[in-house]
């Protein structure tokens, strides 16, 4: 039905329908699952993504390495001091996402989407947008759907790995997927959804894979913090009415060109950036033994 956000925009507005669900009809043609199967697939997904979200806020969790955890806890603390610069919900939605982040470096259960390296983003946004919205759950679990045709578009015309196109083709893709799906939750057109996803994207173009050791932690659990940031701020641009200048199929073939600029070393091989720091290798070599 669509390879690209021309052709999905198309079909949303010449059948008056949201984004979500021209991709649950996509789905269901391409797949042969029923609509009831569907919904319950997805409110699966969202089970795991609130797990995720929530369990390392009020404990410490450490990766399996030891390098990174108990971060999550310490954003929550400071967000429940009242003295933050940025607000709660900001605050609360960078918790949940190191929470994510956390569970994933100690091998515990999340959803990859679009990646395991990125993967505090999308539950992070929508379930602080659950709460700042007041929305359903059933509202969040559209905004899942809304989620996946704005990662399909990207999947097909130009990657979603670190080590292909580098951290903006995770985060920037999972900050996309997050800011356009905040903004059909939010009652915004599919138009301004696409200008979200356009945003997050362009807003972290060219952003490095680095990570030390090899290990998705260190910078990773960071960029899923600033990620949702960038998720939220993209969907209130467009929200506000702020649109972009450049479509988000052309910002999607840019990203895909930068990454492909991008020498080896900066896309997840750890031989640049912060990996190759002097403290970054002493913490590589002590990951070795």
């Amino acid at each position: 039905m669509f390879n690209k956000a021309d052709e999905l925009l198309r079909l949303c507005n010449e059948n008056s329908k949201k984004i979500s669900e021209i991709v649950i009809e996509k789905e269901m043609k391409s797949t042969d699952i029923s609509h009831d199967e569907l919904m319950n697939r997805m409110k699966d997904t969202l089970t795991v993504m609130k797990s995720s979200a929530n369990s390392a806020l009020n404990k410490e969790i450490k990766s399996v390495s030891g390098l990174t955890g108990g971060d999550s806890k310490k954003v929550e603390d400071y967000k429940n001091s009242g003295n933050t610069l940025t607000g709660g919900i900001i605050v609360s939605a960078m918790a949940k996402a190191l929470s994510t982040s956390e569970i994933n470096a100690s091998m515990g259960r999340i959803v990859a989407a679009p990646t395991a390296g990125a993967s505090g983003i999308l539950p992070s946004a929508l379930l602080s947008a659950q709460e700042k919205l007041k929305l359903t759950d059933e509202q969040i679990i559209m905004g899942l759907f809304t989620a996946a045709g704005i990662g399909e578009i990207v999947a097909k015309n130009a990657t979603v790995s670190g080590a292909e196109g580098g951290c903006q083709a995770e985060c920037g893709t999972a900050a996309a997927m997050a800011a356009a799906a905040i903004v059909e939750m939010a009652g915004g057109t599919p138009e301004a959804s696409f200008n979200a996803a356009s945003f997050a994207l362009v807003n972290i173009m060219g952003l490095v894979c680095d990570p030390i050791g090899g290990l998705v932690e260190y910078p990773c659990a960071l960029r899923n913090a600033s990620g949702v940031v960038n998720a939220l701020i993209s969907a209130d641009l467009a929200l506000a009415g702020v649109e972009s200048l450049v479509p988000f199929d052309e910002v999607v073939e840019a990203m895909y060109k930068v990454g492909k600029l991008l020498p080896e070393s900066l896309r997840e091989t750890a031989l640049g950036g912060v990996a190759t720091t002097p403290t970054g290798e002493i913490l590589r070599k002590k990951l070795q033994h």
